[in-house]
């Protein structure tokens, strides 16, 4: 679970910090799949340009996350929120869940996000 508590923890800090960026592109399987409004990426190339997209448009992002839990299947969820400032938009707030796999090396193969409002990733 480190593995996924750490992603929130850099995903905030990779905006600012290129070690970061690594840090948290090292968490994901080279064949991650993560799913955005039940549309599926694969690769983490398309990670990083997802990633890359976010901070574009976004001058500073914080999540909380309420804990991982494990899920009879294996997968692990937990809710979330994020606090925002976009570029163009200004301050925003989002709520979700997301729902992670981990791969045999223990980084993240798997990882959906499914926030509260549906068209939330739609400029990504």
């Amino acid at each position: 679970m480190e593995v996924l508590d750490a992603y929130f923890k850099l995903f905030d800090e990779s905006r600012y910090s290129e070690e970061s960026f690594e840090q948290l592109n090292a968490l994901f399987s080279d064949d991650i799949e993560f799913v955005l409004n039940k549309q599926s990426y694969h690769g983490k190339a398309a990670w990083i340009q997802f990633v890359k997209s976010v901070y574009k448009s976004n001058k500073d992002l914080k999540h909380m996350y309420n804990g991982w839990v494990q899920n009879e299947d294996g997968s692990y969820e937990t809710k979330w929120a994020i606090c925002g400032n976009r570029f163009e938009t200004g301050v925003y707030t989002q709520e979700g869940m997301d729902i992670a796999r981990l791969n045999a090396d223990g980084k993240i193969i798997y990882l959906e996000n499914k926030p509260n409002d549906v068209t939330f990733f739609s400029g990504q």
